[in-house]
């Protein structure tokens, strides 16, 4: 079959790779009908992390189910499904409590696991044509017959239901205000998500005009970096107070805004300054205990410059981790399903599987108005 390889930094390849089969009782084989480039993928593409060659990206999953096998009891050949990037048991102590992207089953020795992604266990990932997906009955979310909303159903593998994740984190509440540091795929659903929470005014920070545009669009308030302190330009518009909340949807990779030099805990220090005294911060932008590009020593070890001070000094809480989709994927389908949310307005672009090397590049760059890639094998 044919699937998206991991060559080497700034190098992905469309190549033939042995097809998926049923390894145990409770594994489904998905025929892919789409799946998606996540800005974690970039990560890997751009050689930030341990990566080797060889690994099939993709932990953005859904399609049509072709292979069940004895084990699996609720699911049946032809049901459309969607997967959570988290493969998960559902009987370990952490998925039990519904820590579902902290599973101790998938993944010896690491609290989690994920379909293509580095030290996130033995999962090919589902840039192909096949998946196997293992622990089907738990893993797999059955939708609607059919075509309808596949670009909606598609973000509910990880980014929907993250950007929810984001505002859980900070406990977002109706009537509050947010900011959202990052207007990416996760920011803009972080954004969107407080907006379906009943957020009164939700401030979305970026330098990317499609980004900003985007938030705009939703009824959010885009803030430009680029164009002044963001943190001041928040408080201009909340009486000097700051907001109630903040969403972190950048994670290590985030720029100083003079300089363009990365300095990994940039966006947690504006976050710091930016939420009100007392209030709360939800960071589900991705932070890694080791990163080979690195701008200093400390930060590639995962070892970041803080503001604690500052942090405990104003009484903030702080909500951190991967998102654990099954918490939140049923109620958000049921909501696309009831027509309440439409988070396609993410995508920029759908694809046939064999661009997906240009898509990589393009994503990477952020041009010609990539937010968001969809393929389709």
């Amino acid at each position: 079959m044919k699937a998206v390889v991991y060559k080497e930094p700034f190098e992905v390849a469309v190549e033939d790779v042995e097809r998926p089969r049923i390894h145990h009782p409770n594994d489904v084989i998905v025929r892919v009908t789409s799946t998606a480039i996540c800005g974690s993928d970039l990560h890997m593409y751009e050689g930030r992390t341990a990566a080797e060659p060889g690994i099939v990206f993709g932990h953005e999953n859904m399609g049509i189910i072709e292979e069940l096998g004895d084990g699996v009891t609720s699911l049946k050949q032809g049901d459309r499904v969607v997967m959570p990037f988290n493969v998960a048991c559902g009987f370990c102590m952490n998925c039990v409590e519904g820590y579902t992207g902290f599973c101790l089953t998938v993944n010896p020795g690491f609290a989690g696991g994920a379909y293509g992604y580095v030290a996130m266990g033995p999962w090919p990932g589902g840039q192909a044509e096949y998946l196997r997906v293992p622990y089907a009955d738990f893993n797999c979310l059955k939708l609607p017959v059919g075509n309808a909303n596949e670009t909606d159903f598609i973000l509910l593998a990880d980014i929907f239901p993250t950007g929810y994740h984001g505002c859980e984190l900070a406990q977002v509440r109706p009537g509050e205000s947010v900011a959202v540091y990052g207007g990416g795929p996760v920011g803009l659903m972080a954004a969107y998500s407080a907006l379906l929470r009943g957020a009164k005014k939700v401030f979305v920070v970026d330098r990317v005009h499609e980004r900003l545009d985007k938030a705009r669009e939703i009824g959010a308030t885009p803030i430009n970096f680029a164009e002044g302190d963001p943190v001041e330009q928040i408080k201009e518009q909340t009486e000097g107070v700051g907001t109630d909340k903040g969403v972190d949807a950048v994670g290590y990779q985030a720029t100083v805004r003079d300089t363009g030099r990365e300095e990994p805990a940039t966006v947690l220090n504006s976050l710091i300054g930016t939420v009100r005294a007392t209030g709360m911060l939800g960071v589900p932008g991705l932070y890694v205990p080791s990163d080979p590009g690195g701008p200093d020593e400390q930060s590639k070890h995962g070892m970041l410059s803080v503001a604690i001070g500052r942090l405990f000094e104003k009484g903030l809480r702080m909500g951190t981790g991967q998102c654990n989709v099954k918490r939140y994927n049923r109620y958000l389908r049921d909501m696309i399903i009831e027509g309440r949310a439409t988070p396609s307005f993410v995508v920029s672009h759908e694809l046939p599987l064999d661009q997906a090397p240009s898509a990589y590049e393009k994503f990477d760059k952020r041009v010609e108005g990539y937010t968001k890639v969809v393929l389709h094998p």
